[in-house]
């Protein structure tokens, strides 16, 4: 009899460690996950830190994007940034973005690329800092 119930211990204790391990797994995955406003922040990380500038216009804003347009080695992009995360150090009126303006991009994959990021601007002298070479001021 003694048997019988050693027999069973041991597949309840199989299936215990493994619900426990199977825990573990799922818990460290979701504390490791990143947020997409922290991923969006590292994308504009990387492209600032690696990036190429080109010329470019802003061509349109709705709500907190703006979409511009920039070419790079003969091909056009088009592509928009969000920028709620900054919206008190911009004009009030967005639209007084409109117009031309420095893009990054990462040569790697040029359809990648951003308007601003927390070490640089290429929006002007609009409150984000000047244009090129120059950061937030």
């Amino acid at each position: 009899m003694n048997g019988g119930i050693g027999s069973v211990a041991a597949p309840a204790g199989l299936v215990l460690g493994a619900g426990a391990a199977l825990g573990g797994i799922v818990y460290l995955v979701r504390r490791r996950r990143v947020s997409p406003a922290e991923r969006e922040r590292k994308r504009r990380q990387l492209v600032n830190a690696r990036g190429r500038m080109t010329g470019g216009s802003v061509v349109d804003v709705r709500g907190d994007e703006l979409f511009y347009s920039y070419t790079v080695r003969g091909a056009q992009y088009a592509a928009a940034q969000d920028l709620s995360g900054i919206r008190g150090r911009l004009p009030a009126d967005f639209t007084a973005l409109l117009g031309p303006a420095t893009v990054k991009y990462d040569p790697a994959n040029p359809a990648n690329s951003i308007l601003w990021c927390e070490e640089w601007s290429g929006l002007g002298e609009c409150g984000t800092g000047s244009g090129g070479e120059g950061g937030p001021e």
